[in-house]
């Protein structure tokens, strides 16, 4: 069994949605957790003892911010989720300089950034976890959705290359890619359809359980990546999304 009481982790992204309920989750097993994200104060729900920094990790400065406050871990990291994302509506004739800049920055280059910041200190600690959040979209194409579907085909081949370079090390590396999580973001998605309530009802009926995902259902799998029961598990994509994909794109009730 895994002894969290003994584990670090770091969690970009933690102060909403998915980034929040694995704070929670982690906090909750007795792990010391530290998170981060661009407002200058931390969430008025964050757990007790979680230690909050204010960074942009789309930037080298807000990397070497969250490098430095590893001081109050002793140097020590575990746990590596790399969640801060941010998505555009657009497709590649309507997306700009300024579009690619911001969701490759978030979506792509931070993951890169902290991932290499961060594997030489999770070497030097023994080992460990690093979990990044992908999606369904790195697999199949959302419309409207180019900058954003190609950041997560990033991720998951990153995900890849570091479990292969980095397996000898200690390093396992996984990404989790979500479905429809209800969250801020899938509710702009909705917001952006012709009929969003129409939009919504259609997405749901596609679930094979019935229902959109919870940020606790993606928790639970970062938990389970984390864990020491999910030791022989590296260089995976594992799909939370409630069968979405799972499905013929052939509709039952029309024949």
């Amino acid at each position: 069994m895994t002894n969290w009481s003994n584990k670090t982790a770091l969690v970009t992204g933690g102060s909403r949605g998915i980034g929040a309920a694995m704070v929670a989750s982690l906090s909750g097993l007795g792990v010391k957790v530290m998170t981060c994200g661009r407002d200058a104060s931390p969430p008025q729900d964050l757990p007790k003892g979680v230690i909050w920094v204010s960074a942009d990790v789309a930037k080298e400065e807000g990397v070497s911010r969250l490098r430095e406050a590893m001081d109050r871990f002793g140097g020590k990291l575990d746990i590596l989720v790399n969640n801060a994302g941010v998505q555009v509506e657009k497709t590649v004739a309507e997306s700009s300089d300024e579009d690619w800049d911001m969701v490759m920055g978030v979506n792509a280059k931070a993951v890169f950034q902290l991932c290499r910041h961060f594997i030489p200190v999770m070497i030097a600690s023994g080992g460990g976890s690093i979990i990044n959040i992908g999606s369904i979209s790195g697999h199949f194409s959302d419309p409207s959705m180019a900058l954003y579907n190609a950041s997560k085909a990033f991720v998951h081949g990153l995900t890849r290359s570091i479990a292969v370079d980095h397996g000898a090390d200690g390093i396992r590396c996984n990404a989790i890619c979500p479905g429809w999580i209800m969250t801020g973001m899938a509710d702009a998605a909705f917001a952006l359809a012709k009929d969003p309530v129409k939009a919504e009802h259609d997405a749901r009926s596609r679930h094979a359980v019935g229902r959109f995902g919870q940020p606790d259902d993606i928790a639970k799998a970062m938990v389970f990546l984390a864990s020491d029961e999910a030791a022989f598990m590296t260089g995976q994509t594992l799909t939370v999304d409630g069968g979405l994909t799972a499905a013929s794109p052939i509709r039952p009730e029309l024949y």
